[in-house]
């Protein structure tokens, strides 16, 4: 699956020992009525046991500039959450990655075993939207083990 290009998000969430979040690049949408999105995670994942007790989490659609993010995310636990500087908590107790673009807050519907990971089913319940700043935010990729950041291709003439 390393050949096919995907957006990078940082799923963050409360946990009854602290923040947890994790680097995913399988985020999917689903529905628009009702609003449902899916991401997966590894069963060996550190954050799995705190995923599978959640009510809620949020997810971050990372810009290029959040590359040390998506990398910070992807490495052992203990360093994610290391900085305060880097995010804070909403009313309902998720942590929000400060200088995040675009970021869904959703409610898990659903977790369902499929070989070595688990597909969760979030209903999004708010949508905090910052894409339309100046200069736009070019959103990062994953391909092939590395990051990326999108080229528009010149318009097609008939």
């Amino acid at each position: 699956m390393r050949h096919y290009p995907s957006g990078v998000t940082i799923v963050t969430l409360n946990s009854a020992t602290g923040p947890v979040g994790f680097t995913a690049t399988s985020f999917a949408s689903l529905s628009l009525d009702p609003p449902l999105i899916s991401f997966n995670i590894a069963d060996t994942s550190s954050s799995l046991a705190a995923l599978t007790a959640a009510q809620s989490v949020v997810i971050h659609f990372l810009g290029e500039h959040q590359r040390h993010l998506a990398q910070r995310f992807a490495r052992t636990a203990a360093h994610r959450f290391g900085d305060p500087a880097l995010w804070s908590a909403l009313d309902t107790g998720e942590p929000v990655l400060h200088g995040t673009p675009l970021w869904l807050r959703t409610t898990i519907e659903q977790l369902v075993p499929i070989g070595d990971h688990t597909l969760v089913v979030g209903r999004v319940v708010k949508v905090h939207d910052d894409t339309e700043e100046e200069p736009p935010t070019v959103p990062l990729l994953y391909y092939k083990g590395r990051y990326y950041r999108p080229t528009p291709l010149a318009d097609d003439v008939d």
